[in-house]
């Protein structure tokens, strides 16, 4: 009998072992499990304190531009100084108050971008008056630039018809009012028509003069009737070497015979596009602003009226 249970012991004692190799894969399992989601938890941690940091530091880079702007642009026209690109430069030199914190400072983050006036280029609410109704002179301005910006002629008719069901009617047809000028899209303007469009045409609050100060030519053209290309890209030159600090030195420049209105351009500047680019680390975070520059009774305020922000893979791209 003895060797009878021989082979029934045997199987018990394999059918043990392989219980145990099954509770152990099970538990071994359930660790690496266990260890993927509290490796996959720090990583969400870590990323949303990093974008929790990076916020607070380009919220940081915005103050400063703010104060900044706001002490350069208290004269007629913006300083020169203060527009165009941004070298890239520390954040913590940028923004901490003596070089006791910037020694100190354990933040590795880097700061670069771009200011432009907003009033550089020409706002398409100047195609409509306060009253609502399109403004014939207006739309042949912007005949003149889209033509100079090498746009077909098209195009500007679906601006005004867009545009005018945009913002001027409110029927159960009406489109949705762009903001900016990627939403111009809504209206049937193509990826390439808005590349060629970019550096001449803007969409502010509000209707606004363009500053001649900083306009490029085919704007100024728009601008100013009578005035050529020619003429435009003489007088950009011109004040762009040395900004005119009020309408009679830009008149002056003028060839004769032709007139300014100052509702459609002059030399002062409300509106500010600024681009701000943070790089830390191998993260790249963008944020683009409209600040916009109202007098108050502390002299004048810089208000953030739109924030956009992108972020990028890669550094450089």
């Amino acid at each position: 009998m003895t060797r009878r249970a021989a082979p029934s012991g045997r199987r018990q004692g394999g059918a043990a072992l392989l219980i145990a190799m099954l509770i152990l894969t099970l538990v071994a399992t359930v660790a690496s499990a266990m260890v993927w989601h509290q490796q996959r938890a720090i990583e969400v941690e870590t990323a949303e304190r990093a974008r929790a940091q990076a916020g607070l530091m380009l919220a940081g880079a915005l103050d400063f531009v703010r104060q900044q702007l706001a002490g350069q642009t208290r004269g007629a026209f913006p300083p020169q100084g203060w527009l165009g690109k941004l070298p890239e430069s520390s954040l913590a030199a940028l923004l901490a108050a003596d070089r006791d914190n910037n020694a100190d400072s354990t933040v590795d983050a880097y700061l670069s971008g771009e200011i432009v006036d907003a009033q550089s280029r020409y706002n398409l609410r100047r195609l409509f008056g306060d009253d609502g109704k399109p403004v014939i002179a207006e739309a042949q301005a912007l005949g003149r630039l889209c033509d100079a910006a090498g746009v077909s002629a098209d195009v500007l008719d679906r601006l005004l018809s867009g545009l005018t069901s945009a913002w001027i009617t409110r029927g159960e047809n009406a489109v949705l009012a762009p903001t900016r000028l990627e939403n111009l899209s809504w209206l049937g303007i193509d990826g390439d028509t808005l590349t060629r469009l970019k550096p001449f045409v803007d969409i502010l609050p509000v209707r606004t003069a363009v500053n001649a100060n900083t306009a490029e030519p085919p704007v100024l053209m728009a601008a100013i009737d009578g005035l050529t290309l020619a003429d435009a890209q003489r007088l950009s030159v011109s004040l762009k070497r040395e900004p005119a600090a009020n309408m009679g030195r830009v008149r002056s420049q003028l060839p004769p015979g032709l007139a300014t209105d100052d509702a459609r351009v002059n030399v002062q500047t409300r509106f500010f596009d600024v681009t701000a680019r943070l790089r830390a680390d191998d993260r790249v975070l963008e944020e683009r602003w409209l600040i916009e520059r109202r007098p108050s009774e502390r002299g004048v305020d810089m208000v953030l009226l739109r924030r956009d922000r992108r972020s990028l893979n890669e550094v450089g791209t």
